[in-house]
């Protein structure tokens, strides 16, 4: 599950009612939930910064044996954040072949997204 840590988000181009204090709270709730689920699930939360997020994605994929590569709305929805997308999309698809991928659009939609993909184990 890879994602923009709330600490990087630009908050001026959200909602007035979205802070990194709610988002926290509902990242953290929407993978908490994936987890009560049953899905096993490594949370990968980056900056914006397309070099720093390569290596964590890879990083992620050399300590986990991955099956499906969640991405989150923050990363893909945000027209400034493309060249961070493309890097994501590309890196995964590098350390994993065929890798299949799905795309929640809130993080409460999270497990929607997995759901049309896998389910628990």
């Amino acid at each position: 599950m890879i994602g923009i840590h709330a600490n990087a988000l630009d908050y001026s181009k959200l909602p007035p009612e979205l802070n990194e204090a709610v988002m926290t709270e509902r990242i953290e709730s929407g993978f908490g939930a994936t987890l009560a689920a049953g899905f096993d699930a490594v949370s990968c939360l980056t900056g914006t910064s397309p070099d720093e997020a390569e290596a964590q994605v890879r990083a992620a994929f050399d300590q986990h044996q991955l099956g499906l590569v969640m991405i989150g709305g923050g990363i893909r929805m945000l027209p400034e954040n493309t060249e961070l997308f493309e890097r994501i999309i590309n890196t995964c698809s590098e350390a994993s072949p065929g890798i299949p991928f799905c795309f929640n659009t809130s993080p409460e939609s999270t497990l929607e997204a997995l759901r049309r993909h896998v389910q628990p184990v």
